[in-house]
Formats: structure tokens, C-alpha cells, sequence
């Protein structure tokens, strides 16, 4: 935990020299642009993880069938496959489903699909598991030149060793299959076909219980997700009278507006944007079943949805926004939006790699007025910073950032 807010430090203090150049003194004690609270440690520090993806690969004994986890790198050429079995925040279910998942394929005459112009068809496999103790594993298959019999064959073997053989000791309850000719694929481009079981999992989260599909993006670490939510609920400073914006911004994988709906409580409305149209559908089934009826959610692009929505917005309420990009942080016209709405007076960053592109979200939101740039509103500040240690055993760490004008 020291190490990871040694880290945080440094990319606010990073932050605030960027500050610096741009014109905005925002030095505090240390160096840092805003005050950093201690790092709030994950609930639970082993086995934590709720998805887990294994590779298809060559083991470090040439066998090309081995599930497990990357070692090495392209540019030295040494990449192995590893069992995961030595892993600590993958928990044993997970391991127990890639080990049955590689004694199928060992026992199956078709390759694995290592590089895809070589062949092959038998490719990643992820596994989702919940508080209620149940398992999707969803499997990636390269069709290659099969027609629909062998494929149908394929899927009947699958379905045969999980139900009735070996693979029986997982106790899944729903298998998925994708046919897969790239890398990855949403449900649009590729159908996930229910095999066997449920087409849901369930999680509960602050007492909410959540449907989950197989390409749902969820907080990998569900006790660390609770945690975090209610830092976000407390931070927000949102009340009976406010209106609170969860932009998701997922890219391929649906966000079930998890943050927005945990809220919804302590709130006037929520607007939910989201790309994906089954996430929207998995959002209103979400808000449905837990009697939650202040919700709108709209689906879209958020940087088409988003200055639409905001450049028409007269409503007098408070408006709190909280956003939760990928990696590949906030699209430009999502910040313009959120800078320019004057109504907006507090934003909620989390940010699972704040020293990547999210820095440059947070040099456009702070920066002097810039009508180069369509930056038109009044500058945010950042405030406070809480780092949640959402994967334990790793460097990583979540940062939730408070932006106020």
C-alpha cells in the first residue's frame, strides 16, 4: 500500500507541474495539485478477482496446448504459456475451469489457435464468478473453414465434457461459446451462444444485485467495488435534489452504469450513457429489479450522446458528473461537453491509470480558456485524490479524482 500512494504521489505531482506550465499554480505541500489520502486497502487480498482470461499457448514445454497466462514478450520472442495455479488473486474456481479447459483440448484432434493466418481453431477462454457462487466460462473458438455440422459437433462435445464429463466438478452455471476471426469481439460482430445453464450470473453490490452477460464489464474486484462506490456516493456530495451523470465509456464491453445505480438512492435522477445496446438493456433490467425508477439511461457513443444532451440543459438542479473511462481515458468531446456545462460544478474521475491518457482529460478540464480548442467554460480545480487498491499482488491502482469549479 506504501508503495502504491508513493506512486499516486508522484503522478500528482506530475499533474501539477503540467499544471505549472500551462499557467495554474496549483502546488500544494509535497508538490502535489490537491491533498492525497492514504490508500484504501481491497477488502479481500486474495483470490479477489471475478473474471479471469487464459490464453492458448505454447507451455515451457513446447506443448501447444496449455492454458494459463502470458510470460515473456513479442519483442525477445520468448513468450510462454504458464499455468495459473501459483497466481494469488485468481481464485481456485478459475483455475479449476482452465485446468478442464486444457484436458478437453488436449483430448480434441483440432489445433489451437495460436496465430491466426497458421490456424487452428481453439483460442481463450474467461471465467466470470460471484459472491453467489456462480461460474460462466465463455469460450473462444477460430471457425477457420468448418462448416455448421462440425461446429455444431464442436459445440455438443463442449457441452458433453462440462455437463456429463470431467469437466462436470466445475459446476458452471451458463457456458458460452464465440466463434471469434479476431481478437476480440463484441456480441454484435459475434453472437456469444448460450451452451449450457443460465445466460446470467448474478453479483450483489451495496445490497444491489446485478445481472451480469458475458461481455458486462463489472468491477474485477467486487468487495473493492463496494468500497469504492461509496467513497464516489460520499465524495459526490449529492443529494435529494441532484442530478447525477454516469458517463460509461467503455469501448466493446458493456458498462451496466454499476456506480449510477448504487446512487440512485441518495438522489433525484440518474442519466446513464453507454454505448453498447445490451449493456442499456442489462442496465433497465438492473434498475428494474431492484425497484429503482429514477433512471434514464441513453445509448450511444458518450461523445455524441453527451454534448448533445448538455447543450440544451436548463435544468436548475445540482449536476454531478462521474466518469470511468478505460485506459484510453475520456474522447476530447466529452471533456469539451462536461467543461462547457456550467451546471456542472463537481466531476468524479476514476481512473484505473491516471499517469496515462487520463492526465491529458485532466489538463484540458483545468486549463485556462481556450477558444482554439472549444474551451469555453470555467476551469475545474482538482481537489482531493483517494487511491483504492482494486488489485492487490499487482502495482495497479484506482484513483478517484475530485474536480471542482
Amino acid at each position: 500500500l506504501q508503495v502504491k500512494y508513493e506512486s499516486q504521489r508522484k503522478i500528482l505531482q506530475m499533474l501539477a507541474s503540467r499544471l505549472e506550465e500551462v499557467g495554474i499554480d496549483m502546488q500544494k505541500p509535497g508538490g502535489l495539485c490537491c491533498p492525497l489520502r492514504p490508500v484504501v486497502p481491497s477488502p479481500i487480498i486474495n483470490g479477489y478477482r471475478n473474471k479471469s482470461t487464459f490464453s492458448v499457448n505454447r507451455g515451457p514445454d513446447g506443448n501447444p496446448k496449455t492454458v494459463g497466462l502470458y510470460v515473456g514478450t513479442g519483442r525477445a520472442r520468448n513468450i510462454v504459456c504458464v499455468k495459473a495455479n501459483h497466481m494469488e488473486n485468481i481464485p481456485p474456481k478459475h483455475k479449476q475451469v482452465a485446468q478442464c479447459y486444457e484436458e478437453f483440448i488436449r483430448r480434441s484432434p483440432l489445433d489451437p489457435c495460436i496465430l491466426f493466418h497458421e490456424g487452428g481453431h481453439w483460442r481463450e477462454l474467461v471465467v466470470r464468478t460471484t459472491s453467489h457462487g456462480h461460474t460462466m466460462a465463455i469460450i473462444t473458438f477460430h471457425p477457420q473453414e468448418l462448416g455448421q455440422e462440425a461446429l455444431a459437433t464442436q459445440k455438443a462435445l463442449l457441452k458433453e465434457f462440462f455437463t456429463c464429463g470431467p469437466g462436470k466438478v466445475c459446476a458452471l452455471t451458463s457456458l458460452y461459446f464465440q466463434e471469434s476471426t479476431m481478437t476480440r469481439c463484441s456480441h454484435e460482430q459475434s453472437p456469444f451462444q448460450l451452451l449450457h445453464g443460465e445466460p446470467h450470473i448474478f453479483e450483489e453490490v451495496l445490497g444491489l444485485k446485478f445481472r451480469i452477460s458475458p461481455d458486462a464489464f463489472f468491477q474485477v474486484n467486487s468487495g473493492g467495488a463496494e468500497v469504492l462506490y461509496q467513497a464516489v456516493g460520499e465524495l459526490s456530495q449529492a443529494g435529494r435534489d441532484t442530478i447525477l451523470l454516469d458517463i460509461c465509456c467503455g469501448t466493446g464491453e458493456q458498462w451496466l452504469c454499476t456506480i449510477g445505480l448504487s446512487l440512485a438512492h441518495q438522489v433525484a435522477k440518474i442519466i446513464g450513457i453507454e454505448v453498447v445496446e445490451k449493456a442499456i438493456e442489462d442496465a433497465r433490467w438492473n434498475a428494474a429489479f431492484n425497484g429503482i425508477s429514477n433512471c434514464e439511461f441513453h445509448s450511444g457513443r458518450a461523445e455524441a450522446v453527451l454534448p448533445r444532451l448538455l447543450s440544451s440543459w436548463e435544468d436548475a438542479r445540482p449536476l454531478v458528473a462521474v466518469v470511468n473511462p478505460s485506459r484510453a481515458g475520456l474522447h476530447y468531446r466529452v471533456v469539451r461537453a462536461i467543461r462547457n456545462c456550467a451546471s456542472i460544478r463537481r466531476l468524479l474521475y476514476v481512473s484505473c491509470k491516471p499517469e496515462g491518457e487520463a492526465m491529458r482529460n485532466f489538463l484540458e478540464l483545468c486549463c485556462p480558456p481556450d477558444q482554439g480548442k472549444k474551451l469555453a467554460g470555467k476551469p475545474f480545480a482538482p481537489t482531493l485524490a483517494i487511491p483504492f487498491d482494486m488489485f492487490p499482488h499487482t502495482v495497479h491502482c484506482e484513483l478517484v479524482l475530485l474536480f471542482t469549479r
